[in-house]
């Protein structure tokens, strides 16, 4: 028996084998592409930093430990300009700047005041969550359009660094705080003025040196707006607690709970 193929045999086989594996493979592929990964499952999250100094160390790492949060850090810069076309494909956007003034009000025609204040202001208009960390809080103090997201008004500024608290859990059915329990932990504390008429309180305090109320949820529009009033540093991010509500609610605000 001739055990040799001669090319035109060679290719010949090869053809009848790709015939058969052909199907096998694209449907394969499909299956693949099906199949969801782990980025498609985290929840894509815009966070705006700016105009304030922070732990980039143990704020990266805040975000690299959070399961369900696929975090792109940038500034309000990037969110404004936005030359990935992204902004609309992020299903939260997380504020943890400290921007002052109101956009749009500086006295400069620059494109950075052309577009920040249109960008924002679109904040509402479909239901992409919207969280508020820490001293994003007293971003756009002149702004009411700020206050009116936040739910605060006439929001004046004091704060107390390094304070030991007792986090009292208010309300323990909501999805971002079912099952807590109280919890103490060092951070950076604010005395401003409490949440208005239309928020749900979360979380409390009774430290003396601090607002009352620590997180509360809002509607603004179309959208969930979640804001916590705690997070200025190492302390808090490393907080298992803090980490629990902070990852729950940016998947509240997605409608991910």
């Amino acid at each position: 028996m001739n055990h040799r193929i001669g090319a035109f045999g060679a290719i010949a086989l090869c053809a009848s084998t790709a015939t058969q594996i052909a199907p096998d493979l694209a449907r394969h592929i499909r299956d693949t592409r099906k199949e969801p990964t782990m980025t498609d499952l985290q929840i894509r999250t815009a966070v705006v930093t700016g105009q304030h100094a922070f732990d980039v160390p143990a704020f990266t790492r805040l975000f690299r430990v959070l399961p369900n949060v696929d975090a792109y850090v940038q500034t309000l810069d990037d969110l404004v300009a936005d030359v990935g076309n992204a902004r609309d494909w992020y299903e939260v956007i997380l504020f943890y700047n400290f921007h002052q003034g109101a956009p749009g009000q500086s006295g400069q025609e620059s494109w950075w005041d052309k577009g920040a204040r249109a960008a924002l202001e679109r904040l509402g208009q479909t239901e992409q969550g919207i969280v508020i960390l820490h001293h994003a809080l007293m971003a756009f103090r002149e702004w009411p359009f700020w206050s009116d997201l936040v739910g605060i008004e006439e929001r004046g500024l004091g704060y107390h660094h390094d304070q030991r608290i007792t986090v009292h859990v208010e309300d323990p059915v909501h999805p971002i705080t079912r099952s807590l329990v109280d919890w103490t932990m060092t951070d950076e504390t604010y005395i401003i003025n409490e949440p208005g008429s239309g928020n749900q309180v979360l979380l409390t305090t009774d430290h003396p040196n601090s607002m009352r109320s620590l997180a509360w949820t809002r509607s603004f529009g179309e959208a969930r707006v979640f804001c916590f009033a705690s997070g200025h540093d190492g302390q808090a991010f490393t907080n298992p607690h803090f980490r629990t509500v902070l990852s729950r609610g940016i998947a509240w605000a997605a409608h991910r709970e």
